[in-house]
């Protein structure tokens, strides 16, 4: 007789729960979870510690291999497949779709429009509805973007500015001659000396000031064509004989045109790339399209100037429009309904041509989650990473908002987040933990929020419920200086004056959009940078107009720029290769005794070589596996195993390990096998003091997430030893850190400072405002409504003035 199915196992198919059953992604240690449906649940624990390896990893991984196995076999050759998760069984799982932060290669042709498609449906409402000139022919909605053939202007082909160059740019200093190097735009050397001999030979005044030549010959010198050839007679040296010599004459312009498209040397073209000026296209006006698609109007507005509008603008000029039964108002309806929820996340300040590349990754998720939110899905599991990164306090609420009307539609929202208000805002709480890599990769709890207050072992509870009054505020250093600066005019700062102290740690807030990142990246930091470019001040060039005077930049030595961009791109680039670890661990085998009997050096440790490397992978450690009608797949290499090295390579041991394994230690193993290393040891305790002890000194860059990448950086910043004074500058560093790792973060930041250097941060977090010395608070609002200082001073201060930070920071200090 066939035993009778268990009662109280719940069917498959009306299971509340997708159950995980011993996954091994990365360092998850054969996790069992069960995670409800129909929920907001939130993945938390310290970074690294495996949250997005279930998350991404396993679980939309295993959603994504089901939906591939009904595809036909040779389509999917043609979709990106993150592969098969190593995890035993998942049931109840629904399809999924992933919103990742990760951005695809930036280009200036993608922009607001083209991720939400809202300039489809504008195009479409120029081709069905525009206002045409009289007799003008209907045009198809290609005709109105700039990113094809039949709409982009010819002269700019669809990018609304060109590279020029001008007298001002090629000549900065025109009281100077020629032979003095007056057209600072040639060549250093003696090219340059070259092209003055030849223009003398061809019989122009090379000894005159340049603003005394007469205004043909500057312009003939500067921007002819003609490439004359003559024979120059140069003057002899006491030491070497010169003979006389055929030379063929290049304009200024010529030289940097030609340089900048044609010459391999970096170098090179960035020099010439500082002669050039760009500037609107005059074809277009910067418009981007043909005149005969700009002719065409919509609301008394043709369709570039309607894309250049703030979101929230634009719904109110096509609002009108949506009354009645026509083709205008259907599109016009449609247009505002997916504005609407794009407003509601933060975002209406964002303009429809607004690059892609000038978006930070939390607007760029939030723009991907409101096109969702329209889709109409409903049984989907959202997956989502950190959504509220890059979030003011102030428009926190919206976002949850979003996120139950998700949920309230039939879906469930599975989301990676260290956010403390979503954590308390989430029907379900799944931490692993208790530490980052190797320590990390268990389940602590799965449950509701409320129950995590129970869990000892926890690094998010002391956040979810703090049990006692918050720190008392810090007392402010006292600035050794300040650095004014004035006139800033770039995207939404229109004249604006600001004042850095220096000595002292700087947090710049305000709402998404306000102009923090235009303040300080741009105008600050490239102030700095163009002060310190000797090169760049001999010739007179300025790298850029964004300010018009500054005040204190001799008090600034060094500038170093801590973004979250990847330190490598490629499984080549790692830790121990970006910090120059590999460098002290190949000099240790290569002294061995062994190495030194076989005649081997530092480079034959190396797996970028040929030498030490096998020679099977190239020293990858795996190899791609080519598979018919299948996307290709990746194994390890038969002749090294994935160790990367030859056998030969692999015989040198140091303390008896060979470098194969020596890079498989993570950051805090190695910090004991490399004590007695001095090159090893400083590096390796920077790296445990910014909480990156967990990390494989092999770790592929790949692997890497933006937070890490930026905590690398500023490891590999920290040990190094500099004279003078240093401004540190940072774009959100506690985006991707949990808490915890914030703490420690904060601590090598501070000390930084008590080491006599500034740091300027840009930041949500208010706990990291509220410990800052000074705060530059931007806003009120964002795009045209911000680029002013709300308010500036000390943390309390700026709490007290009211706008959309005051209250959030006046809580975090407890007021």
């Amino acid at each position: 007789m066939t035993p009778s199915a268990d009662p109280s196992t719940p069917h498959p198919a009306h299971d509340p729960f997708v159950r995980v059953r011993g996954a091994r992604e990365h360092n998850l240690r054969g996790v069992d979870v069960d995670i409800p449906r129909d929920a907001l649940v939130v993945f938390a624990g310290v970074s690294g510690s495996g949250k997005s390896s279930l998350a991404f990893g396993t679980v939309y991984a295993e959603a994504q291999r089901r939906y591939f196995e009904s595809v036909a076999p040779y389509a999917r050759r043609l979709i990106h497949q993150v592969g098969a998760p190593k995890v035993g069984e998942i049931t109840g799982l629904p399809p999924a779709v992933a919103l990742e932060q990760r951005r695809s290669a930036p280009t200036s042709r993608s922009s607001v429009g083209t991720v939400t498609t809202l300039s489809n449906s504008l195009r479409m409402l120029f081709s069905r509805a525009g206002s045409y000139p009289d007799g003008a022919a209907r045009l198809d909605s290609d005709a109105f973007s700039p990113n094809t053939p039949a709409g982009a202007c010819p002269e700019c082909h669809g990018l609304g500015r060109v590279h020029r160059v001008t007298e001002e740019s090629l000549v900065p200093d025109p009281s100077l001659s020629v032979r003095e190097g007056a057209v600072a735009a040639w060549p250093g050397a003696w090219q340059g000396k070259n092209l003055r001999d030849i223009l003398a030979a061809l019989g122009h005044d090379v000894d005159r000031p340049w603003r005394e030549l007469p205004a043909e010959d500057r312009e003939w010198i500067l921007f002819t064509d003609e490439q004359p050839v003559v024979t120059v007679h140069p003057v002899r040296d006491a030491d070497r004989i010169q003979r006389p010599y055929k030379g063929t004459y290049m304009s200024a312009k010529r030289y940097v045109l030609h340089t900048v498209a044609e010459s391999k040397s970096a170098p090179l073209r960035a020099r010439a790339e500082r002669h050039m000026v760009t500037g609107p296209c005059p074809g277009c006006d910067g418009r981007r399209l043909r005149p005969e698609a700009l002719a065409v109007t919509f609301a008394g507005h043709d369709i570039a100037a309607l894309a250049a509008m703030p979101l929230s603008g634009l719904a109110a000029t096509l609002g009108p429009a949506r009354e009645g039964d026509g083709v205008a108002a259907t599109l016009a309806a449609d247009l505002v309904a997916r504005i609407e929820v794009l407003t509601e996340l933060g975002l209406g300040y964002l303009g429809m041509d607004r690059p892609t590349p000038t978006l930070s990754s939390g607007e760029l998720q939030r723009l991907r989650l409101a096109t969702q939110l329209r889709s109409g899905l409903f049984g989907v599991v959202y997956v989502l990473d950190e959504p509220s990164a890059g979030l003011h306090p102030a428009d926190g609420a919206a976002l949850l908002t979003v996120l139950d009307r998700l949920k309230a539609a039939g879906n469930s929202l599975f989301v990676v987040e260290h956010h403390m208000d979503v954590v308390r805002r989430a029907d379900w709480i799944v931490e692993v933990g208790p530490h980052a890599g190797e320590h990390g990769g268990r389940i602590l709890y799965s449950g509701p929020v409320a129950g995590l207050a129970d869990v000892a072992d926890s690094a998010t509870r002391r956040f979810v419920f703090p049990d006692g009054p918050p720190p008392e505020p810090r007392t402010p250093r006292r600035p050794s200086g300040t650095l004014r600066l004035r006139g800033i005019t770039r995207h939404n700062l229109r004249d604006l004056d600001a004042d850095f102290p220096l000595g002292v740690f700087t947090a710049v807030t305000g709402v998404s959009g306000s102009g923090k990142s235009t303040l300080v990246g741009q105008a600050l930091a490239d102030t700095v940078a163009a002060h310190l470019d000797e090169a760049a001040a001999r010739e007179g060039a300025t790298a850029d107009r964004t300010v018009r005077a500054a005040e204190g930049l001799d008090a600034v030595h060094r500038l170093v720029r801590v973004d979250q961009k990847p330190i490598g791109r490629t499984p080549r680039s790692n830790l121990a290769t970006y910090t120059g670890l590999f460098d002290a661990v190949r000099k240790v085998f290569a002294a061995t005794d062994g190495a030194r009997e076989r005649g081997y050096t530092a480079g034959r440790f190396s797996f970028n070589v040929a030498g030490g490397r096998c020679e099977v992978c190239q020293g990858e450690g795996f190899v791609a596996v080519e598979l018919l009608f299948l996307p290709g797949a990746y194994a390890p290499c038969d002749g090294c195993r994935g160790a990367r090295y030859n056998p030969a390579t692999l015989e040198i041991t140091y303390r008896g390990a060979n470098v194969a394994e020596v890079l498989d230690l993570t950051v805090d193993a190695a910090a004991g096998f490399l004590a007695d290393v001095p090159a090893a040891r400083r590096g390796l305790r920077t790296l445990q003091d910014v909480g990156l002890g967990y990390l494989r000194l092999g770790q592929p860059a790949t692997e890497l997430s933006g937070g890490e990448a930026q905590r690398i950086k500023l490891a590999t910043e920290l040990q190094r030893t500099h004279r003078g004074h240093t401004l540190y500058v940072l774009d959100e560093p506690t985006t991707g850190l949990h808490p915890a790792d914030t703490e420690l973060l904060l601590r090598q930041l501070h000390g930084l400072v008590d080491a006599g250097n500034t740091v300027v941060v840009v930041e949500h977090d208010m706990a990291v405002a509220a410990g800052a010395d000074h705060v530059v608070d931007m806003g009120p609002g964002g795009g045209a409504a911000g680029g002013r200082i709300v308010a500036a001073g000390a943390p309390w201060d700026v709490a007290g003035a009211g706008g959309a930070t005051g209250p959030y920071l006046a809580a975090a200090l407890g007021m």
